[in-house]
């Protein structure tokens, strides 16, 4: 199979609409049923318990670290985004765990959202807070995990970087197989599949010049064979380090792979491109600001308005706007674009409040656009008002909203709505401006583009992100 994508890095500079693409990335599912997942596939509270079970040591670190902030320490990254030494070896005292085991959780931590990076320190994530009561948010930290497997278990020293990102891109390929063959896969099958699949990647690399993109040309293949074998054991390794499969049958090509009931979930889930947290509406007046703001979501502008102005009726203005900003402040960025449409039917009463959100980061970009259309501003034009790090801060928190909740091929047309005129230059704004989600934007993006060289130079900036922490 072949890529029949032309290799243009050049962005359409298109109008920016966050907020709807946020509603676009789950306005696609409204018009067909859900699938229902394999037969044997556990409940999701079943699921998300494994989860949980599989991310203990990440999770009981990531509470460490917020009571280290409640008592006001600061917690910095070291060079390469992991702890400092300092901090790994009180947390290894602390947790009664090696050094090596506490960064070995602060990176699981980092990439299934349980921790944050924000200037240069770190802090627990909105996930953490919600761990314990809420399964879907479980869930989506787990398959974010499982999206950066290759960042949670990084390749052997010495290794090729092109060839490991080779290895990386075919993964989920080798996964599908799995998947679709119920049941354990030999290694050697696994290997044979995987040099077919590596062969492919080249030919289509090959096959258009992706001269645009200024990436380095890989490397011609060394003269005594490509360690296909030994990157093979190293992706089940990793795969398997998150949970998502086990190894049967000792080492060597007889060993075989099947996927644990969590990764042949987190599969489907992939193959079927639907959300991991879908809920649908009913009973808004009751319901909380983010309750209600998650069942609106499948809704068209005018009866989402109809409702949020329901919602708002039945309570005091003051405190209505308060509980808005409060779900907007959360881990879920499409809830933070629809609560923002949501304080637009509020309209004057809610300036006070949405001008103090101004001095939040999170909620700034959003803000700032609130401010510009209540005083008149075009929608279409409203955008002017961000600086060029706000409106890139935007690009990456719209885009963890359609990672989140919607589709492949969403998220690959929202890199239309980026300001920056290249991949390149977007790539580079987008690790300089410390969006906490920016390595799993990047992962998803990565996974999701059909073109092989702009998928890889997107993964090389997850690996940069991942490893130097902005």
């Amino acid at each position: 199979m072949t890529s029949r994508t032309p290799r243009d890095s050049r962005l359409r500079l298109v109008p920016r609409q966050p907020i709807a693409a946020a509603r676009r990335a789950v306005a696609g599912r409204a018009s067909r049923p859900a699938p229902r997942p394999p037969a044997g596939t556990p409940a999701r509270p079943e699921l998300a318990r494994q989860a949980r079970a599989g991310l203990t040591g990440a999770v009981r670190l990531a509470r460490w670290a917020a009571e280290e902030c409640g008592r006001g320490a600061t917690l910095r990254p070291g060079a390469e985004g992991g702890l400092c030494d300092a901090t790994a070896e009180r947390a290894a005292a602390a947790l009664g765990l090696t050094a090596g085991q506490v960064r070995c959780d602060w990176d699981r931590a980092r990439l299934a959202g349980l921790l944050e990076l924000h200037g240069g320190s770190a802090r627990p994530g909105w996930r953490l807070q919600a761990w314990d009561r809420d399964d879907s948010a479980v869930l989506r930290g787990w398959v974010a995990l499982f999206d950066a497997w290759s960042l949670a278990h990084p390749e052997p020293a010495g290794t090729d970087a092109t060839i490991a990102a080779e290895v990386v891109e075919a993964a989920p390929q080798l996964l599908s197989v799995m998947h679709l063959s119920a049941g354990p896969v030999s290694v050697a099958m696994l290997l044979d599949l995987l040099q077919q699949r590596v062969a492919e990647i080249r030919a289509e690399r090959c096959e258009i010049p992706c001269d645009d993109l200024a990436l380095p040309q890989p490397p011609a293949p060394p003269a005594g064979g490509e360690p296909l074998a030994a990157l093979l054991d190293w992706a089940l390794a990793g795969l398997a380090s998150v949970g998502a499969l086990v190894m049967r049958g000792g080492a060597g090509p007889r060993a075989e792979a099947v996927l644990t009931p969590l990764g042949n979930w987190a599969v489907w889930v992939k193959l079927e491109q639907i959300c991991v947290a879908a809920q649908s509406p009913a009973g808004h007046i009751e319901l909380s600001a983010e309750a209600m703001l998650r069942g609106c979501a499948d809704l068209t502008p005018g009866p989402a308005r109809a409702e949020y102005r329901a919602w708002l009726a039945a309570r005091p203005v003051r405190s209505a706007v308060d509980e808005l900003l409060d779900a907007a402040r959360g881990d879920d960025a499409m809830v933070r674009g629809l609560a923002f449409e949501a304080l637009r039917a509020v309209g004057a009463p809610a300036e006070p409040a949405v001008r103090g959100a101004v001095e939040e980061d999170c909620l700034r970009p959003y803000a700032l656009l609130w401010i510009a259309e209540h005083e008149g501003c075009d929608p279409e034009e409203a955008t002017e008002v961000l600086t060029r790090e706000e409106a890139t801060w935007l690009w990456v928190d719209t885009a963890a909203a359609v990672a989140d909740h919607g589709e492949s091929r969403l998220l690959v047309r929202h890199l239309d709505s980026a300001v920056q005129g290249t991949v390149p230059r977007l790539l580079e704004e987008v690790r300089a401006v410390g969006h906490p989600r920016t390595v799993q934007v990047l992962v998803a993006l990565a996974a999701a583009h059909p073109d092989p060289a702009l998928a890889k130079a997107v993964r090389r900036a997850a690996f940069q992100v991942h490893r130097g922490g902005a």
